[in-house]
């Protein structure tokens, strides 16, 4: 029998490679979905909250390590929600921000960069057109399986933009409830400022500056504070003289702020601040799970999406100003009687001309004692209202993890930066002081295995850890060359000590008086003027004299430098002293050697791509001092 013969044909070939590579394909993209879906049933959901302007101390978790009291060293505070909280994870106590001011300390929180890597000094409107910017821990996370969302103040000033189209929302989360566009703008508040507008030719013109009153019963007032090219009417002094009085207001009179609320009553009932609107919209979010619901506004939404993992940010507004507390809280804080800081006119002479502007800024040496008291009493108890708040909201998010079967991470920033009570004479932030920059931070894990619980870490930790420590939380190798760019570290493995500690966290801001950088170690805190103009940079200005910090006379490099072996307080600036001139010189050349050659980027972000990337120090940001120890004098009785 005669077998058949067959041409193999290239056409044939390809049919039988397609078949084969079809079904290798097709076994492969179910073992990959199957990978993905089991990845995702065991991501735990993630809740992080962070408050504004939140001192530490008005923590007693905190206060029992560092103090060995419940009490702030001022006086008496209330957190026993914070305090449970920390109880079940581990309390960082020395978390410090890289800004102390929202705009860019958010930034760097939400991108895990330092100011001087993404650009962002200030209150800069950026945007993500630039090839030097990297995705945001929102849009990461997103794309690894995450539902995303964000409830109260997110402002990391990062926006959408295009030529002719101005700044837009960029998208970073898939849910947005913002404390300003949806609630106070829909009268869901209590006292709060806004730019006003008016019209000129059909077009949108700022004519000043407005405060609106929201009364319990739903009336509302507004009136100016301040009106663009003239002055404010009587009508406009009367009708703030009225909230004055009706609230017991206390308000900054400094020469550059004379309507900044430090102190007062809150008009709302301790349900209906603009802070406890938020977490209800936060309540709300969860207990409408996979449902459609109304928001607080009547807004058509949809709660989470409970076969997602869910990452949540909850941003609260307090205890920002305008200090609020309701009656109910503050009423018990009024009889309480706190320890004002020392502050002399001294401390102001040391400092350099850029520091004594942003002390001037806030300055409270024409406050009587009274009004100095009343201003710690209505700070302490705004933050134990935020402290009620984040009971519910923390509890609201557990049950909700509970019923969708998944674990937990829960990460609270304890304050965006700090806030000064009367150190350094002042009732504001904008320094380089502790009291602007050192904050707290708690982490906590259903899974004990990952944080353990009641445990207190005391080394030094930053802001920008934050964005790693989400993501490995997430499942995220974030070891690999794809997130070379964060400049923090995965606290999970900080506190395990497969990281090791480093020895100075570093910062920098650009607000009243110019850019200035400052590194804190263990026993010195020390800060530098780093750019010769005080504007935002231009792109005439990008990558100019970048290193006049270094070369420039010593005077003109402004700098401040506290020994806090004898110093906790930084009261006296030694930069000038003559003990201490050459550790300033080192410490000059280390800090602007970081911030101005290792990486720093400066960007006009008026347009799409215009930056300048200097790296003529490369390396280094080494986490090590190793500081000359000829250079330390010597303090009896250390080592």
């Amino acid at each position: 029998m005669k077998r058949k013969s067959y041409k193999i044909t290239s056409s044939m070939i390809f049919i039988l490679l397609t078949a084969v590579m079809t079904g290798c394909n097709s076994s492969q993209t179910a073992t990959n979905s199957q990978t993905a879906v089991q990845k995702e049933k065991e991501q735990p959901n993630i809740l992080w909250i962070i408050t504004d302007d939140q001192r530490p101390d008005s923590v007693s978790a905190y206060n029992r390590v560092m103090y060995g009291t419940n009490e702030s060293p001022l006086g008496y505070v209330e957190s026993p929600n914070i305090d449970k909280l920390a109880a079940e994870g581990t309390l960082f106590v020395n978390a410090f921000t890289n800004s102390p001011v929202c705009g860019p300390s958010r930034g760097s929180m939400l991108t895990g960069r330092y100011p001087f890597r993404n650009g962002h000094y200030a209150f800069e409107l950026t945007h993500q057109n630039p090839d030097f910017v990297k995705p945001t821990v929102s849009q990461t996370i997103r794309d690894n399986g995450y539902q995303t969302s964000v409830f109260g103040k997110e402002d990391s000033y990062i926006f959408k933009w295009g030529p002719g189209q101005g700044f837009h929302d960029a998208g970073l989360f898939d849910y947005k409830v913002h404390f300003k566009h949806h609630l106070q703008a829909n009268n869901k508040g209590d006292i709060f400022g806004e730019a006003s507008y008016g019209e000129v030719d059909g077009s949108p013109v700022m004519n000043g500056y407005a405060e609106n009153v929201v009364y319990a019963d739903g009336r509302t007032r507004k009136y100016f504070l301040k009106r663009k090219g003239g002055e404010l009417t009587e009508q406009d002094l009367a009708e703030r003289e009225v909230t004055n009085q009706e609230f017991d207001i206390l308000r900054a009179y400094t020469r550059t702020n004379t309507s900044l609320i430090l102190a007062g009553e809150n008009p709302q009932p301790a349900d209906k601040t603009v802070d406890a609107y938020i977490v209800k919209e936060f309540v709300n979010y969860l207990d409408n799970a996979n449902k459609a619901f109304k928001t607080s506004w009547g807004s058509d939404a949809k709660g989470a999406n409970s076969n997602k993992p869910q990452y949540m940010q909850l941003g609260f507004h307090l205890p920002h100003t305008p200090v609020l507390p309701p009656k109910s809280i503050r009423d018990r804080f009024k009889t309480k009687s706190y320890n004002i800081p020392d502050y002399s006119a001294a401390e102001t002479d040391k400092l350099p001309e850029q520091l004594q502007a942003i002390q001037q800024a806030g300055d409270i040496s024409g406050m009587t004692y009274e009004e100095k008291q009343k201003v710690i009493q209505d700070y302490y108890a705004f933050c134990a209202h935020g402290d009620d708040l984040i009971g519910k909201a923390v509890e609201a998010f557990k049950e909700y993890s509970k019923n969708s079967g998944r674990e937990y991470v829960i990460i609270y920033t304890i304050g965006d930066h700090g806030w000064h009570l009367g150190e350094q004479g002042i009732e504001a932030k904008f320094g380089p002081w502790a009291q602007s920059t050192a904050n707290a931070a708690i982490l906590v894990s259903s899974d004990k295995s990952l944080i353990p619980a009641g445990k207190v870490y005391k080394d030094l930790v930053e802001f920008v850890d934050f964005a790693p420590t989400v993501l490995s939380a997430a499942g995220v190798d974030t070891s690999t060359e794809q997130f070379d760019y964060l400049d923090g570290y995965n606290l999970f493995d900080v506190y395990s000590g497969k990281l090791p500690k480093r020895d100075y966290v570093l910062g920098e801001i650009s607000v009243i008086s110019g850019p200035r950088a400052y590194l804190h170690s263990e026993r010195f805190r020390f800060s530098m003027r780093t750019r010769p103009f005080n504007n935002w940079a231009t792109e005439e200005q990008l990558g100019k004299e970048l290193d006049w910090a270094l070369t420039t006379k010593a005077e003109k490099a402004e700098m401040t430098l506290y020994d806090l072996d004898n110093d906790p307080l930084e009261q006296n600036n030694l930069a000038y002293q003559n003990d201490y001139v050459q550790l300033a010189g080192w410490f000059r050349n280390k800090l602007g050697n970081i911030v101005l050659g290792d990486g720093r980027v400066e960007a006009d972000w008026r347009k799409a791509n215009a930056y300048h990337i200097s790296n003529f120090a490369k390396g280094a940001d080494d986490k090590v001092l190793n500081i000359p120890q000829e250079l330390i004098p010597s303090i009896a009785g250390r080592k």
